[in-house]
């Protein structure tokens, strides 16, 4: 089959004003529960947009680790490339690809570093080799071979052997503050429902819009 010809209906079900929360964080927490609850793989993953100092966008994966009104959080390595863009840009993009409930969300707005007593509670509490694995990758940089990422974490494994792995220094957290929100639930016949939220007043007041396909 060619690739022009691979499509489906979109018949998950529907989003409309009378459905539509008055807050996008509820509403957000809503359809995350209900993704969290269903077969989707990986529920919190999330893409990431940043902009590098040539102006040139860049999406990659990572998992939301925390989630409330004050924004969506995640941790990487300081070194990456999406953490030296945000130092530069801190302007990024969220999408959620929950395809198989026929649903998206996406968010814009602005990163910040989280506290570094953030970063600490939650590095503990992360598997032991997922930590020692945060030691062993130098993120983004060029890497000689598979043999040479295993051999590191090894060692690592080795220098911390029988004693809690502490946080690395060149590891911290961002969380996004959101400026906009745009939901969006396939529909039949591709009249996809697709609702804005962006900021009102009073102070922490929200006012949405139906936006077309």
């Amino acid at each position: 089959m060619s690739i022009k010809d691979t499509r489906r209906e979109y018949d998950y079900g529907q989003l409309n004003e009378a459905s539509l929360l008055a807050s996008p964080f509820d509403q957000f927490q809503l359809w995350l529960d209900q993704a969290c609850q269903s077969p989707i793989k990986d529920p919190t993953a999330m893409t990431v947009s940043t902009l590098n100092s040539e102006g040139r966008p860049w999406h990659r994966a990572v998992l939301l680790k925390g989630f409330d009104e004050q924004g969506f959080v995640f941790y990487t390595n300081l070194g990456s490339n999406k953490a030296r863009d945000i130092a530069l840009n801190p302007r990024v993009s969220l999408h959620f690809p929950w395809f198989l409930l026929d649903r998206q969300v996406s968010v814009s707005g602005t990163a910040a570093a989280v506290s570094p007593a953030e970063v600490d509670t939650y590095f503990a509490s992360r598997p032991r080799e997922s930590q020692l694995a945060a030691w062993a990758s130098d993120q983004s940089q060029p890497l000689a071979s598979r043999a040479d990422l295993e051999a590191t974490f090894d060692a690592y494994a080795a220098q911390f052997a029988d004693q809690d792995i502490p946080t690395p220094p060149f590891w911290g957290g961002f969380r996004i503050t959101p400026l906009e929100f745009q939901f969006w639930q396939g529909g039949p016949r591709r009249l996809h429902d697709r609702f804005q939220y962006l900021p009102d007043t009073p102070v922490g007041g929200w006012r949405t819009c139906r936006l077309a396909p």
